[in-house]
């Protein structure tokens, strides 16, 4: 689908074509505002369809729908919000219980996915996600870069990316883990390896260099796998007696710290010189605070339990994106009562005041399940109106705010026009979340009917 196609594609309810009106005008008799938390009545939102940005909006009468113009789309029979942001997404993975990491990252060809990775935009757009902030491409290099240009000049259809291509990590920090190696075994590579201060500022040179719309890294991974492997292939043998394994107590490989302190806190130096954004995996007590006294914008998971390291996240004004999604669905790998500690911590989170996002880890687990997130949010005790916000505005905030170029994420004049229309109010139904009608992108009418326009 090109640029042209989707210009030509977005008329109103009726199928009438609206190419010679500049602007679009949507009517809704329920609107989200972020901001307020609440449901605006009676707007009409207007749309410049040369710039895609938000004109104003103004309160309708509501009007006879044979009185409509063929510039005007009526939505008044579904709710209204700003499209959705999913602040933590992999587009080059897949879920990981059909085919684990390892074998996505170092069996499957690049084309393959790169292929795969153009079906999960399109299914993003038809679950009304308009923004991806991906955070890697798991082995695929910086093909993340061309995906996210395909889309911007309209080749495939897809939410606006914000792209890490590789993520920082330390010698031997984050990277595939096998055996075979002293046989000569070549995998792709998974982070761009630094040391010391100088290397991890080449580092944020090199991203910024690529391409990249932030810069991930590492702030502790699992490094040790090969102290005692787990099977990796059929027929593999288990180490005998090995450690628990367990994703808080376990130490069979546990997580660790990747740089010391200097070198987080240059990285972060280093990204605020070149005006970006910095996210940060952390898993770890020592990892998750040495992150947040660096000063990055985002905390990525924080399976750290306790009101100490919220409180310091809060202070730091650190986003807290916890990926509730991904650990429900692998939730059986945890202790009972593990999964509810984190629900609490996150509700606790949201008490403090801590800046939230919604990002699932998506990739991991299926593309187009990215609402999984926010029913989680909502399982851990946070009011549906506060998710919605963390999921459209508090994901602008999580790609670096006005670092991005853009503004996205509310519906407010000189902002982009980015729509989603569910059938229901997820604040009395939360299976609305799941039931898209409608998408607009930048001014451009994407999905119709829960179908991508000009497919």
């Amino acid at each position: 689908m090109t640029r042209r196609v989707n210009q030509q594609s977005t008329g109103n309810s009726t199928g009438v074509d609206m190419t010679e009106t500049t602007e679009t005008r949507i009517l809704t008799s329920k609107l989200f505002d972020p901001r307020s938390k609440t449901f605006l009545q009676n707007t009409t939102i207007v749309v410049d369809k040369k710039s895609g940005l938000v004109k104003k909006t103004v309160t309708h009468d509501n009007p006879d729908p044979a009185t409509l113009s063929t510039n005007e789309i009526d939505l008044r029979h579904l709710t209204v919000l700003p499209g959705f942001v999913d602040a933590h997404t992999h587009i080059f993975l897949h879920d990981y219980r059909t085919t684990p990491s390892i074998n996505q990252e170092r069996d499957e060809s690049l084309v393959s996915r790169i292929i795969r990775a153009t079906n999960h935009c399109r299914t993003a757009l038809k679950a009304g996600y308009t923004t991806y902030r991906d955070l890697g491409t798991e082995g695929a290099f910086d093909a993340d870069i061309g995906v996210r240009d395909s889309i911007n000049r309209g080749i495939i259809p897809g939410p606006r990316l914000f792209v890490a291509t590789l993520p920082l990590a330390s010698s031997g920090g984050y990277e595939i883990r096998h055996e075979s190696r002293l046989n000569g075994a070549v995998v792709p590579q998974l982070s761009d390896v630094c040391d010391g201060v100088e290397g991890v500022r080449a580092g944020v040179r090199r991203r910024v260099g690529a391409g990249a719309d932030v810069i991930k890294f590492y702030a502790d991974y699992r490094k040790r796998a090969l102290r005692f492997p787990t099977p990796a292939w059929k027929g593999s043998e288990e180490i005998l007696y090995p450690p628990s394994g367990n994703l808080f107590t376990g130490d069979r490989s546990s997580n660790l710290p990747m740089f010391c302190q200097e070198e987080m806190d240059e990285i972060v130096a280093e990204a605020k010189r070149n005006r970006i954004p910095v996210a940060a995996h952390a898993c770890s007590p020592e990892g998750l605070v040495m992150a947040a006294k660096a000063g990055v914008t985002s905390i990525e998971h924080g399976l750290v339990v306790g009101e100490k390291y919220l409180r310091l996240m809060k202070e730091m004004s650190t986003i807290f994106v916890p990926t509730l999604a991904v650990i429900d669905v692998y939730q059986d790998e945890l202790e009972d009562g593990q999964m509810d500690l984190l629900l609490e911590n996150v509700e606790n989170a949201y008490k403090m005041g801590l800046k939230l996002a919604c990002g699932g880890d998506t990739g991991a687990f299926d593309h187009g399940d990215n609402v999984r997130e926010l029913e989680m949010f909502v399982k851990a005790g946070i009011p549906v109106e506060e998710v919605l916000s963390m999921c459209t505005l508090g994901g602008w905030e999580a790609c670096g705010g006005d670092l991005c170029g853009r503004r996205f994420g509310a519906v407010e004049e000189g902002w982009a026009a980015d729509l989603v229309a569910l059938d229901g109010d997820p604040t009395e139904d939360l299976g609305a979340l799941r039931r898209v009608k409608w998408v607009m992108k930048d001014g451009m009418v994407m999905v119709n009917d829960g179908s991508i326009v000009g497919s």
